[in-house]
């Protein structure tokens, strides 16, 4: 196979690398070209949609006003103005958006994403080859020609915020315009072209501006409203701009002359955020509820403008991986979490299946140093060899213990409120540092402490200092040689108005000096924000870090500013670098196994290790009498049955009859049905041992977590599945794959092809069950990404549903959720979905998790229930302090999503129309940024309440849920030779969703765990 980029070339500012040309995606994009083209080879057959409503597009009217131009799910389309069948001029793979017409109606310009950031682009009204006008490492959006034809402007972050910025065509000269702090974007030319509008978030006076000749006015404030897309009235007297409040989104114009305001749009319409555009000089197009609009200022109604875009969509299939749940063969542990090598370079430490365990050189089998059922992870050794610091939950929260290895003896270290995470020493072992995570744990927010080491007997508790303000997903902290210094790898956005930057070096001084963001790779994104640097030598002269999934070393000066020329030290996938004593050699992990390479010479050793796990399987049969059985794929019950477990799976179901061989359990007046699934939750062990107990005390027997730390992620299943800890089944990949830009700390920077292939060969090699493309991913990229993955029978999920369902990605993400572009393809800001966005997921057979919960679902249900929060699962789990932040964080979100709740209701109509049109929906929540467990039952309850029966929503969490995974011959309904995954609840939750919650005994895997057991910690 070809490959997908060209050679890449050095950049001016952040010294990154991008493909040469773009160009080489339009071609490959032609290949789906979407009403003609050729099928591809691997395509049984297609189907073509006909779309007649748009989801957030844009709109702009040709100067002669006979043409239509929008941009329909990322292509650009031309209609007649009059209505009829659209045509396609750009290609599937561009992201394209927000077109604008060149004056003499000849060209059209607007922002795409071929090559993983916005820029600029022309491409000829008869369609064609498109011309790029901007290349470089930043964003480039929302271009606007001059009347005459001679400009663009439009914003960028070239400046560190987003500013307008003028392209002269003639020449190529970008010219900046404005530079204020605040975001400047959705600029605009005056009629005249002697005046520009536009919107800023300026935080002290947010509105919509208009610059004349050396200055920047506000016209309008944004005090409760958000504005966007503001246009200038024909005769330059008015602008007309978007305005979305809390109730609504619509059309709202100011005067110039003295700034009077007057809605012009009605209350129920949804307009979308961008320019009109003008039949004369009083009317005026415009995009809203899914429509091309025409209205006149002062008219109360509109015109509709039909439209019709074919879309073709292809049939495929492939052949998925499979599982052998009944295997009782040993397995090579691959959950291998924070190996440490020890100064004097002769043993390993690490954690893996919930244990610390030590490995000396030369011994191939390691010694568990810690054994029992809590979690003991995070080693780091003492500089002078004779202990490790590390986490454990033993006395319930994530605390750091310190082990003495002469001895075997465990001390408290730290015990903070909530839980910590990554403990280094300093170098001369005095003090540790460690991070407090806040509630949302290794997806938010960590503090910065260090708690005092050399502590005497006389001293309650040993002291602890907060050395830094909150951080993002920050990296494990390194030490310089001095201890006056301390190194993380840390987010640097590239500005406030998009949340996406790159993780750099983040130097905090320990002497009351400004923070310090320095790379070693200007640009360039280093490895995943855990354990993969930057990691100080010994002797404070080097950094290790990974970038590109590589090992790489760069000399440093004392303070941590990189000097020289970094070294690249390998050529194959690594992980978790750390020092010996001496400076001269590192630790690493190669995919899934020990590595040390000497840094003078490269010279690499493997160190081998045998580490093996197996299934834990039952052995015994097992009669549960069922007074009522829902089996997952029938809307009615079984009255009155015994289901027979036989080891670990189901032998048949038979009306009751008394006397039966095998361990009773009586479920005769209760609801037998099969384990739940949590679609879309992300997991670290920073929550301690308890969170498959809890999952499993919601009734929830396999979770799908669609983005973690690789290892992290398979320390959970080895544990779960070897009965080590009690948990659910989990279906899981590695990081969140994504493209030049990223934004939490267990996202994957792709940058090249080679690197792409590393991470795809890991994939397969970790065995991954799907894999996740992330929001800055370009559609060129993650087509290689599906094909690879389906090649070895992987699916791939990611929040894009078109182009990315024309190239078979198999799920999506989030009915809302982020976006690259500001705005989704799938949702307005007034939570609505058109016939677009209904229609292809229902066509395409493309699985869809809405996580409703997390766009707000769990808070409505919560404000309509008084004993929400009063189940025993959570009581025994939360904690008032988490219940309290809980909600001030949703009223937070609400002061910053004004249409968050208050439109929620339309968000649940799009779940209904999704299955009412045969769309294949699962219940999953984005857990923890909604609580694990409760969240799921929330989702339930949602979709409920959105107008289906509790078996539409029970099966969306049951058999449809494994049809996604890929598991439904063995799990998601409860049949003769499906595995024993299964729920005794008390209730009827066929009529009462509610019930579900009820949970009184959990069965996994011919496991029996009574609801008693799972709320207590061991």
């Amino acid at each position: 196979m070809c490959s997908l980029f060209l050679r890449a070339v050095s950049v001016p500012r952040r010294n990154t690398t991008i493909p040469a040309s773009a160009l080489v995606y339009w071609l490959l994009g032609l290949l789906l070209h979407i009403p003609s083209g050729p099928a591809r080879a691997h395509t049984a057959d297609s189907l073509r949609v006909t779309v007649t409503e748009g989801t957030n597009m844009a709109a702009d009217l040709s100067p002669d006003k006979k043409e239509i131009a929008m941009d329909l799910q990322g292509t650009i389309w031309l209609v007649p103005a009059s209505g009829g069948l659209a045509k396609p001029i750009t290609d599937a793979l561009g992201d394209c958006r927000q077109p604008s017409w060149s004056p003499d109606g000849k060209l059209i310009a607007f922002h795409a994403f071929w090559d993983g950031r916005y820029h600029l682009w022309t491409i000829a009204r008869t369609g064609g080859k498109p011309r790029q006008l901007t290349t470089g490492m930043y964003d480039d959006r929302e271009p606007h020609w001059s009347p005459d034809g001679k400009r663009i402007v439009f914003a960028s972050d070239r400046g560190g915020s987003y500013d307008i910025w003028q392209l002269t065509l003639a020449d190529g000269k970008l010219t900046q315009l404005t530079t204020d702090s605040g975001n400047d974007f959705n600029p605009a030319f005056s009629p005249n072209g002697k005046q520009i509008a536009f919107v800023s978030d300026r935080t002290d006076a947010p509105g919509v501006y208009v610059i004349s000749p050396g200055s920047a006015e506000k016209l309008v404030s944004a005090t409760n409203a958000k504005l966007a897309g503001p246009a200038w009235q024909p005769d330059g007297s008015q602008l007309l701009y978007n305005v979305l409040t809390k109730a609504q989104s619509g059309l709202e114009s100011a005067t110039l002359a003295d700034g009077k305001t007057q809605l012009l749009t009605a209350e129920a319409e949804d307009v979308f955020p961008f320019r009109t555009s003008w039949f004369g000089t009083s009317e005026y197009l415009y995009t809203a509820d899914g429509l091309l609009k025409r209205r006149k200022i002062g008219g109360t109604t509109a015109q509709t403008i039909p439209f019709q875009a074919l879309i073709a969509l292809p049939r495929t299939t492939y052949k998925r991986k499979t599982y052998d749940f009944n295997s009782t063969q040993p397995q090579p542990v691959l959950g291998i979490k924070g190996p440490a090598i020890s100064p004097d370079g002769k043993q390993i430490a690490f954690a893996a299946l919930g244990d610390l365990w030590l490995l000396t050189k030369g011994d191939k089998i390691p010694k568990a140093l810690t054994n029992g059922p809590a979690m003991d992870v995070e080693p780091a050794w003492s500089p002078d060899g004779t202990k490790l610091v590390y986490v454990s939950d033993r006395h319930g929260n994530m605390d750091v213990w310190i082990r003495d290895l002469n001895t075997g003896q465990d001390n408290l270290l730290a015990d903070m409120p909530d839980d910590l995470n990554f403990p280094t020493w300093s170098p001369d072992g005095s003090k540790v540092a460690f991070y407090q995570s806040d509630l949302r744990n290794a997806w938010g927010r960590s503090t910065l402490y260090t708690a005092d080491v050399t502590y005497t007997a006389d001293v309650n508790a040993p002291q602890t200092t907060k050395i830094h303000e909150s951080v993002f997903v920050p990296s494990q902290a390194s030490w310089s040689a001095d201890g006056r210094t301390i190194a993380i790898s840390a987010l640097h956005p590239y500005s406030s108005r998009y949340r996406e930057g790159i993780s750099e070096v983040l130097l905090i001084s320990l002497d009351g000096k400004n923070d310090r963001y320095v790379s070693p790779a200007p640009g360039h994104s280093l490895g995943t924000r855990s354990k993969n640097g930057p990691v100080w030598s010994p002797d404070g002269s080097k950094m290790a870090y990974i970038l590109d999934g590589l090992l790489w070393m760069t000399s440093v000066l004392p303070d941590g500013t990189p000097t020289g020329i970094p070294i690249q030290l390998t050529t194959e996938q690594a992980e978790a670098p750390t020092w010996t004593g001496d400076s001269k050699s590192l630790l690493y992990l190669a995919t899934n196994e020990f590595k040390q390479i000497t840094v003078a010479d490269k010279r690499i050793e493997p160190i081998p290790m045998t580490l093996n796990w197996q299934i834990r399987q039952p052995n015994q049969s097992m009669v549960i009498h069922a007074g009522r059985l829902f089996d997952g794929k029938s809307g009615t019950y079984r009255q009155d049955v015994d289901i027979l477990v036989d080891k670990n799976r189901i032998k048949a179901i038979e009306p009751h009859r008394t006397g039966r061989t095998g361990t009773l359990i009586d479920a005769s007046t209760k609801t037998v049905m099969p384990g739940l699934f949590e679609m879309h939750t992300h997991q670290h062990s920073m929550v301690g041992e308890k969170i498959g107990r809890l999952w499993l005390s919601y009734g929830i027997t396999s979770v799908r977590e669609p983005g973690a730390d690789p290892y992290d992620a398979l320390e959970r299943k080895e544990s779960w599945a070897s009965g080590v800890r009690p948990g659910p089944r989990q279906f899981f990949t590695g990081g969140l794959t994504d493209g030049t830009r990223i934004y939490y700390g267990a996202a994957t920077s792709i940058n090249s092809d080679a690197q792409l292939d590393r991470e795809l060969k890991r994939a397969v090699r970790l065995g991954y069950d799907l894999i996740k493309t992330y929001v800055r991913m370009p559609d060129a990229m993650q087509q290689r990404i599906t094909t690879f993955a389906h090649a070895n029978g992987i699916p791939v999920s990611s929040h894009e549903i078109f182009p990315a369902m024309r190239y078979d990605v198999d799920a999506v993400e989030h009915i809302g959720g982020t976006s690259r572009r500001g705005y989704s393809p799938k949702i307005t800001a007034m939570n609505r979905s058109y016939q677009d966005v209904i229609q292809l997921l229902s066509k395409s057979g493309m699985n869809i998790t809405p996580t409703a919960s997390l766009q707000g679902g769990f808070f409505v249900v919560a404000s309509k229930d008084p004993n929400f929060y009063e189940n025993r699962q959570y009581k025994a789990f939360y904690s008032e302090d988490y219940s309290n932040a809980l909600q001030a964080g949703a009223a937070q979100i609400v002061k910053i999503s004004p249409g968050y709740f208050a439109n929620y209701s339309n968000l649940q109509k799009s779940i209904k129309a999704l299955i009412g049109a045969g769309a294949h929906v699962t219940t999953g929540t984005d857990s923890p940024f909604v609580p694990y467990g409760l969240s799921l039952h929330t989702e339930l309850q949602t979709f409920v309440d959105a107008g289906l029966s509790p078996y539409e929503a029970l099966r969306s969490a049951t058999l449809w849920a494994a049809e996604t995974v890929g598991v439904s011959k063995d799990l998601g309904s409860v049949e003769p030779g499906k595995l024993a995954d299964l729920v005794i609840v008390n209730g009827d939750p066929l009529t009462n969703i509610k019930d579900a919650l009820n949970v009184e005994t959990v069965i996994r895997n011919g496991d029996v765990l009574l609801i008693e057991s799972l709320l207590k910690q061991p």
